[in-house]
């Protein structure tokens, strides 16, 4: 009998075994829930960044999944001490996912070669995400037969999966954003390392695994802490201005700079206008098309939401109506509301005869039965397939019915001089979709030689009526806009559809090469 351990200590040792088999199970969940929200969190930024997010998720992924499979494969030659090592690579992997958006969002301005930085943090992280799920099973399995292992590592697994492909786009990213979404889960990363190294047997030695994961721990949080001013000092670095406001919706990155009289807007990285010369763009988006038509009394903005195209739509004593059609309402509401930005856009977007509709302006078209006198088509470049669908035939054959007889529609499409090859397409893809075309081009500084395509039922002919205090377009220089040099000549060029986004490719080509 005195031979006999204490009951109490087996049941104490029992109730470890249990809870660390729990944890376990519960690791592949945070595995997979962390992995997948890394491997997001790299396509969306290496998309802000880069652009064309197709070939950006698609090459991430494949990235990640490939060296997901070396770490599986690599697992094989590890014989001994598996929850040592997984508690190492969960560390590891914390440090790495954790601070991987704040570390890219930081180094994009700093580095001529971003790509390799990228993709290099994509495959080590997948090689240690790939090398997490073989090493669990193998710990699981003296304590369940192999087939419920396999079966409870990958249940867990996909629920997690599914779990992080939710929370990324519905809850995360509008809420905490792309630094602190990546922080939040490399603490819980390390905080499944804690757990493990407090369930461990004591007699194990695991010192400096506890110590490595308190210090990531502890960078982590205060990380999240200062996720702002992370943001704001790639942002300082990025653009070289002060930067005034910053905010992500959960369509985009917004932020506005001032560099003495002059206020700037980058939408995801790309500059939108600046407050020097913006006139002259608006000048030459809106008048060549308000000034052909005999009364312009209706009229629908499709993006456009600073309110700027407006503004010179309103000049125009006829107008009795504007339907403004943004997606964002974060970008109509910021236009809207701050006095400094009102005061650029003349309050326009709060103007009695102004409807602002926060909606996806292909599904608007689609669903829409109104009929407008002039429709301005100001949307971003098409950097990637989510705007390119708004320059596709389809698009534009949704836009004909909307146009009301003697109307007229006028789209900006890139520059001629950057992107030859774009813009044509653009006209080429209106004519395709039933318009009749009037090419265009003007001078804009922060730009550069910048071109819109007039479209109507009819010829848009080369007259138009001009107000007479503009302060850029004149009739002389709206006649010389009609006038495309050889290095700006029409050429051959597909059409833009939905099913190959020609334009997609052929704008990233062109700028690819422009910026070297």
């Amino acid at each position: 009998m005195a031979d006999t351990p204490p009951a109490p200590q087996v049941g104490l040792a029992e109730r470890r075994r249990t809870a660390l088999v729990g944890l376990l199970l519960a690791s592949v969940f945070a595995v997979a829930t962390c992995g997948l929200i890394y491997e997001l969190l790299a396509g969306t930024i290496a998309s802000y960044l880069l652009g064309d997010s197709v070939t950006q998720f698609s090459t991430i992924i494949g990235t990640y999944l490939f060296a997901m499979g070396v770490g599986s494969w690599c697992s094989r030659y590890v014989k001994r001490n598996e929850l040592r090592l997984f508690i190492r690579v969960e560390i590891l992997v914390a440090l790495l996912g954790g601070w991987s958006a704040a570390g890219l969002f930081l180094l994009f301005p700093l580095v001529e070669q971003f790509r390799p930085i990228l993709y290099g943090l994509v495959f080590v992280i997948g090689f240690l995400v790939g090398l997490e799920i073989p090493l669990l099973m193998r710990i699981l399995r003296d304590r369940f037969d192999f087939s419920e292992t396999v079966s409870n590592v990958l249940t867990f697994d996909y629920v997690g999966a599914l779990a992080a492909s939710l929370l990324f786009p519905l809850l995360l990213v509008p809420h905490l954003g792309l630094i602190r979404t990546g922080l939040m889960f490399g603490l819980l990363n390390v905080g499944v390392a804690l757990l493990l190294l407090l369930l461990v047997p004591a007699r194990a030695s695991l010192m400096r695994e506890r110590i490595l994961a308190l210090v990531v721990a502890a960078s982590l949080i205060a990380g999240f802490l200062l996720a702002d001013r992370i943001q704001r000092w790639s942002e300082i670095a990025a653009y070289g201005e002060r930067v005034i406001y910053a905010t992500s919706s959960p369509y985009q990155r917004l932020v506005l700079t001032r560099h003495d009289d002059d206020i700037r807007l980058y939408l995801n990285g790309n500059l939108q206008f600046s407050s020097r010369d913006e006139y002259r763009y608006h000048d030459a988006l809106v008048h060549p098309a308000m000034g052909r038509v005999a009364r312009p009394a209706h009229v629908l903005i499709l993006g456009g939401g600073d309110g700027l195209a407006a503004r010179e739509v309103f000049r125009h004593r006829e107008v009795r109506s504007v339907t403004l059609v943004d997606l964002d309402p974060a970008m109509t509401g910021l236009f809207s509301r701050t006095s400094l930005l009102r005061a650029l856009n003349g309050g326009a977007l709060t103007d009695r005869r102004m409807h602002v509709v926060n909606a996806d302006a292909f599904r608007w078209v689609r669903e829409t039965k109104a009929r407008f006198d002039v429709i301005i088509v100001d949307f971003p470049d098409p950097v990637d397939f989510s705007v390119g669908k708004l320059y596709t035939e389809t698009f534009y054959r949704m836009l004909r019915p909307r146009l009301a007889p003697g109307g007229m529609a006028v789209i900006q499409s890139t520059s001629p001089l950057i992107a030859p090859a774009a813009f044509w397409t653009v006209a080429q893809t209106l004519e395709s979709a039933g318009f009749q075309t009037r090419p265009y081009h003007v001078y804009v500084p922060s730009f550069g030689e910048w071109g819109f395509i007039l479209a109507g039922l009819s010829d848009p002919g080369v007259a138009t009526r001009l107000l007479p205090d503009n302060r850029f377009l004149s009739d002389a220089t709206a006649r010389q806009a009609l006038i495309f040099p050889p290095d700006m000549a029409r050429r051959p060029v597909p059409v833009n559809r939905l099913d190959n986004q020609a334009l997609v490719r052929s704008f990233a080509e062109e700028w690819a090469r422009y910026e070297g």
